[in-house]
């Protein structure tokens, strides 16, 4: 650090410095940290929590001072971090101690934390029978244990969290009275005889069993092969016994889930290792304060621990350990691994309270492991991917959310703004410059719940920063149900095209927002300027303007949203964009008549007529839907049960195979705008199947297709810096063969890394487009 001379030095040779320290500092035993380096250095003055972060005053002289400054950044706790800390010298006043003053409101910036993954040392308490704390499922740290799940409004201290209603005993208290202890001003900290407490139900409140007779009531539950919903951290797992495939088939059953993957929870990492592999940086994850759910390569050889019904034809398995006392002491006496799901039917939103999840999951649920301390939010478990030896969260929320992106060189001008996000995966921002705060993953607003889910982490969000958005940026879609919501909020409106949302998304968590780059965003739908739906663009953005300078050549969607569910229905817009009619006669049917054939007479006639009419077939350039097109006309999925199933069976075709061949795709520039023709490359495909060439050597042929196309138009549009977005970058074949191919022709590759390429990340991009669109007014 750059210390400025003190200009004020009396004769008593004593200084005095005000610090404003911002970032996550609240939550993370920053204050406690702060009492012990002052104490230890022998200075006097004060520390406290604000809204805008933590402020210090300490007076020492001049050497003892800039120690302290240096320390502060270099031994600050593990789990927090600064993004600014601002001190000036001032005149000393004569403190006579150090002390922890109480917080102060005011305006709401400081960073409030993510829940934080189990500590050791609160592990340790939990197994040992002589500690206070054996086999307390709720105990925690300033280093650990509940943040953003408990805090209903900043500062975070304990009367604006949901363990108000929790008295601590002596004990406790003076635990968190002593500077020396770890709980020192930890906010939930409780033990067995003040804090939250365990009930097991069965049905609607109708109570079994209390404290531990609950937890082995819970595990008997799961070891009868039975279905268990547990109260969590931020809502209710339902799980079963991984291993056993009738207590998981029942599970999909009442979940109305056919064949989307389940996430599982092992006990440890050594029985992790028996079924996957795992990198270091896999480890790490597994082992991190965010403890997300990581997608493992499933081993040929593994033990078989887990049904076959968890993870249907997948060689990926969603893997996550215990993140609370809770889940170690559950895991711990079952062990072995169980499936932990989202407790919820599909399409709705997470339980968070006991009687919704009595009401909710009645008919799923043989029985609840309930606790008292109330959840303030629903946040759902994180999901993430190594690729390119980096961490993706593919779904953020537990461990991540509400941490901010925070923009260089904004001014300190620009309303709050609120981005409401898109219609799947949502999730929402707020602008509070220079951070911009994004929501945890909400989910897929198909249903009237979970759009009242999404209007709650809405009015939560302003809550906990007590903040009034003036301008609202949304989708250009006008039938997203987020759209409407924006519709009806009565302020300025700041539409954001949905391609170029995510292209700013990922330029932000590079640091790019100054720069101009060549956006690849690549996904399933988005709303066009020119009336089609996008999905495979090139977008050359700079830091005052963006213009589309190459897409994918369009085709007919059939039944528009009805062809996302059914890939067939979109090889047949493909095949009838290439033949016309004629695809309906028997002239050289041989290499597709596989794809007529997936449809009755009946429906090819009604099809057919929708196609020469133009009736419900709006015209796409979207990459996900040629993905389910070529999947279909692989043989690999005709119809799918959930949203890029087909995609995900094309990426896992590839296992084994390895080949650098590729399918001709030329670039046609004609008007200045470059058009990615698809026509060769499905010819060939279809040329492929009917030589019984093995999928994987067709889907690796068509991903390395889409990587040259890539490498194309970069040469193509001359753009050093290739910024990829979008849901289809979730495929790490395709992501990491195009930064290999990227570098080794000179350009500087971009991709997302805690922001997730799909439309989770798309507030971000609203928020900075609508700051860019009022700057430039």
């Amino acid at each position: 650090m750059n210390l400025l001379l003190n200009p004020i030095i009396l004769k008593s040779n004593l200084s005095r410095l005000s610090i404003t320290v911002r970032g996550a500092v609240q939550g993370v035993g920053f204050r406690p940290f702060i009492y012990r380096l002052a104490t230890e250095l022998k200075l006097n003055g004060w520390v406290n929590n604000s809204a805008q972060g933590v402020f210090i005053e300490v007076e020492g002289t001049q050497e003892q001072l800039e120690t302290f400054l240096l320390r502060l950044e270099r031994e600050k706790p593990t789990i927090s971090f600064i993004q600014s800390l601002e001190f000036s010298w001032v005149e000393p006043v004569g403190f006579t101690n150090f002390e922890i003053r109480p917080s102060v409101a005011g305006e709401k910036t400081a960073v409030v934390l993510p829940d934080i993954a189990t500590c050791p040392d609160c592990l340790q308490e939990i197994f040992d029978p002589q500690n206070r704390r054996y086999r307390y499922p709720f105990t925690n740290c300033t280093n650990c244990g509940p943040r953003y799940t408990i805090i209903r409004e900043l500062p975070y201290d304990r009367a604006n969290t949901s363990m108000q209603g929790f008295q601590m005993c002596p004990d406790c208290q003076a635990e968190y009275d002593n500077p020396l202890n770890r709980r020192f001003h930890a906010q939930p900290n409780a033990c067995p005889n003040c804090g939250p407490r365990l009930e097991f139900w069965k049905g609607w409140g109708e109570i079994l069993a209390t404290g531990d007779r609950a937890l082995k009531d819970a595990i008997s539950t799961v070891n009868c092969g039975q279905i268990l919903a547990v109260k969590g951290l931020g809502g209710f797992h339902l799980m079963v016994d991984a291993g056993n495939s009738a207590a998981v088939r029942r599970l999909r059953r009442c979940k109305h889930r056919e064949e989307k993957p389940f996430a599982v929870m092992y006990p440890s990492l050594e029985q992790v290792r028996q079924e996957c592999q795992v990198t270091a940086i896999e480890e790490r994850l597994l082992r991190s304060p965010e403890c997300p759910i990581v997608l493992l390569r499933r081993l040929s050889n593994s033990y078989n621990q887990i049904a076959p019904e968890v993870a249907p034809d997948n060689p990926y398995l969603g893997v996550m350990l215990p993140y609370t006392p809770l889940h170690h002491l559950l895991l711990a006496e079952l062990g072995k691994p169980v499936v932990a799901t989202s407790g919820n039917l599909s399409d709705e939103p997470i339980c968070i309270d006991e009687w919704e999840a009595a009401d909710r999951l009645k008919d799923i649920a043989d029985g609840f492991l309930i606790h008292n301390r109330p959840i303030v939010r629903a946040v759902d478990d994180s999901v993430v991917r190594v690729i390119a030896g980096r961490e993706m969260v593919m779904r953020r929320a537990r461990g991540y959310a509400p941490l901010p992106i925070s923009l260089k060189g904004t001014p300190d001008s620009p309303p709050p703004i609120l981005a409401v996000g898109a219609h799947l995966k949502s999730a929402i921002a707020i602008g509070l410059f220079p951070q911009i705060f994004v929501s945890q993953h909400i989910g897929d607003l198909e249903t009237p719940q979970a759009f009242q889910a999404f209007q709650e982490a809405t009015a939560s969000l302003q809550q906990l920063y007590d903040t009034t958005p003036q301008v609202v940026a949304r989708d250009a879609h006008p039938d997203y149900r987020s759209t409407r919501f924006a519709e009806g909020l009565g302020l300025p409106q700041i539409e954001v095209q949905h391609h170029y949302a995510h292209v700013l998304a990922c330029m932000a968590e590079n640091q790019l927002l100054e720069e101009t780059v060549l956006g690849v965003a690549w996904d399933g739908t988005g709303y066009g300027l020119d009336g089609t739906i996008w999905g495979g663009e090139f977008l050359r953005v700079s830091p005052q303007s963006w213009d589309r300078v190459a897409h994918f050549r369009t085709f007919p969607l059939l039944g528009g949203d009805k062809a996302v569910k059914e890939p067939r229905r979109v090889a047949l817009g493909l095949l009838y964009k290439v033949w016309g009619s004629r695809l309906f006669t028997s002239e050289g049917t041989e290499n597709y008549q596989h794809i007529l054939e997936a449809f009755t007479p009946m429906e090819l006639t009604l099809l057919r007529s929708m196609l020469e009419k133009q009736i419900n077939t709006p015209l796409t350039s979207s990459v996900g839907r040629l993905f389910d097109g070529v999947a279909a006309i692989a043989g690999l999925k005709s119809q799918i049960s959930f949203e890029g199933q087909a995609a995900i069976a094309l990426e896992f075709a590839l296992e084994g195979w390895t080949t650098d061949e590729s399918y001709p795709l030329p670039i046609q520039t004609g008007d200045g705008v470059g058009i990615a023709d698809w026509e060769p490359t499905i010819l060939a495909i279809l040329r492929d199947v009917s030589d019984r060439v093995p999928r994987g050597i067709i889907s690796a042929k068509f991903h390395n297709t889409l990587v040259e196309v890539i490498l194309a138009l970069a040469q193509f549009v001359g753009q050093e810096r290739i910024v990829m977005t979008g849901g289809c970058f979730q495929n790490a074949y395709l992501t990491e063969r195009a930064i290999n191919r990227l570098k080794s022709e000179g350009f500087r590759p971009y991709w997302h890394q805690r922001i997730p390429p799909n439309d989770g990340g798309i507030a971000l991009g609203q928020v900075i487009a609508a700051y860019r669109n009022l700057t430039q007014e």
